[in-house]
């Protein structure tokens, strides 16, 4: 048996034992559920009835989206049902969440980064920056310059998509090479320690560059409001870019560090990739309309999206110009009118075409985006807002303050840290966010403590998860590929989460203060 099969075999083999556990773990869920669901409601009856429905829905959801018993998005829309039903709120406070603006800065966004996979520009601007130079004659400045590529390309679309695209790019770079290494007797680099680190730097990078920015993954927006909707404190573009950026420079270093040393390249020249990207570019062809339409958008919902935050810098946050546009140029507002701009801004005719005028992006394009997320975000909201007005946060905090003995900022910044990354191992992150939020802030709360900085952690910790494939979908997308043993993804997963909360935890305390949260 070559070394290929018996990776091919090892992959199959984990994979199988991965579906059944998830299989084992649905069915346990969906029972274990309505239990809980069930004993909440009988075992709390000295909390006045709003909080004991809640708290009964609140254990129905949290199974059921550590578990994934049914899809995230159906569960959601069942617990906002189960809090008119039982009583928790009349129906015009619960879907009333779904007008947040948020949810329009999710749309916004979501069509713009339909749009830039559509028209190619995504894979364009990766295939550009690893053409530059020598970049990827070596193995480590070409797994670096993918982990770049990762981090600036999710600060602004998802890190599914980011992945999706620069993964078939990396597995050219891996055939191409490997083809060339095999004929002159060497070493089958689709199952080396190179590919492993290119592999998981094409998904970690991913995963913290969405960090960049409040938009850059969904759970950050979700988390973020709910830190919003209990604290009642806001923290702008420009802030969150401010607080965060430092924070993900590093942790990036620390990444590359990480990778490479625990998957150490074989080789120290890479024949083959540099025109295997030309040849990739040459397909390409001319930069297109649809592309420079597509920037035109970007661009536009940058611009709309910095522009409150920086006139607070340069104005003072009293001035009338600042008060004005924090109040009429939202996220969700700049959001929708940079979409908004695919669907006017109009593609080059053909010769002799008389057809109808042909806009950047269609509507059955634009359909394509995660619905699933957006309704996930309304139950989260509506969860988190209701925790609040029920009384049900303040219970929860105080009773969980005295269990754990937490009562300083650091002591619960850790908690806040090291709970998103446990829960976001083993389910989504948009869940953990959903789950782990709505907790840490009223122990916050209850102890005395700035509440936004533990909120703000949990929210970026729920965004870890690099020890399994099933922890994210860009884990189990490189996974899939074969190249990556399960000891290896768990090794360098261990080893990233462990120092990536120590730089998440310090970098916010520090930045906090320096940004002025």
């Amino acid at each position: 048996m070559t070394t290929q099969d018996r990776n091919d075999a090892a992959a199959t083999t984990t994979a199988d034992r991965q579906e059944r556990f998830d299989v084992i773990r649905g069915r346990v869920g969906l029972a274990l559920g309505p239990v809980l669901f069930g004993l909440v409601l009988l075992l709390t009856g000295g909390l006045p009835w709003p909080q004991r429905a809640l708290a009964a829905v609140l254990a129905l959801v949290v199974v059921w989206w550590v578990s994934e018993a049914i899809p995230l998005a159906v569960t959601a829309i069942l617990a906002i049902v189960l809090c008119v039903f039982l009583g928790v709120a009349d129906e015009d406070t619960v879907f009333g969440a779904f007008g947040n603006d948020t949810i329009f800065t999710f749309l916004g966004g979501f069509v713009i980064a339909r749009s830039m996979t559509v028209h190619g520009l995504d894979r364009r601007i990766a295939l550009r920056v690893l053409s530059v130079g020598s970049i990827v004659r070596s193995p480590a400045r070409t797994v670096i310059a993918f982990g770049a590529m990762g981090m600036l390309i999710s600060a602004f679309i998802s890190n599914t998509a980011t992945v999706a695209m620069l993964f078939p790019i990396g597995i050219g770079i891996v055939s191409a090479v490997s083809t060339i290494s095999t004929e002159e007797g060497g070493k089958d680099l689709r199952y080396s320690r190179w590919s492993t680190a290119l592999m998981l730097m094409i998904a970690y990078s991913a995963s913290i560059g969405g960090l960049l920015t409040p938009i850059g993954a969904p759970h950050q927006l979700i988390g973020r409001d709910l830190v919003e909707e209990q604290t009642g404190e806001t923290i702008n573009f420009v802030e969150w870019v401010l607080l965060f950026a430092p924070i993900v420079l590093v942790m990036f270093v620390v990444l590359c560090l990480v990778l490479l040393r625990l998957n150490k390249p074989e080789v120290s020249r890479l024949d083959g990739a540099g025109s295997y990207i030309a040849a990739q570019r040459a397909e390409l062809g001319r930069f297109s309309r649809g592309e420079a339409n597509t920037c035109v958008a970007f661009a536009l919902a940058v611009l709309l999206w910095t522009t409150p935050g920086i006139a607070s810098l340069v104005l003072g946050e009293n001035h009338g110009t600042v008060t004005w546009l924090h109040e009429h140029v939202t996220e969700g507002v700049a959001a929708i009118f940079a979409a908004t701009a695919l669907f006017l801004l109009p593609l080059r005719r053909q010769a002799g075409s008389t057809g109808r005028r042909e806009a950047t992006l269609s509507w059955a394009e634009a359909v394509k985006i995660d619905w699933g997320v957006i309704l996930l975000f309304g139950a989260g909201t509506v969860i988190g807002s209701l925790s609040s007005e029920t009384g049900l946060a303040d219970t929860l905090g105080s009773g969980l303050a005295e269990q754990f003995g937490v009562s300083s900022l650091t002591a619960i910044t850790i908690l806040a840290a090291v709970a998103g990354l446990i829960i976001s191992e083993t389910t989504s992150n948009t869940a953990s966010a959903g789950i782990v939020v709505p907790i840490v802030v009223p122990i916050a709360v209850a102890v005395g403590v700035n509440p936004l900085i533990p909120g703000l952690v949990a929210t970026a910790a729920a965004g870890y998860g690099f020890m399994l494939p099933v922890s994210t979908p860009p884990n189990a997308i490189v996974y899939g590929s074969g190249m990556v043993p399960m000891t290896r993804m768990l090794r360098s997963g261990l080893v990233f989460d462990v120092l990536g909360v120590a730089v998440l935890v310090t970098g916010v305390l520090l930045m906090s203060q320096l940004v002025g949260i």
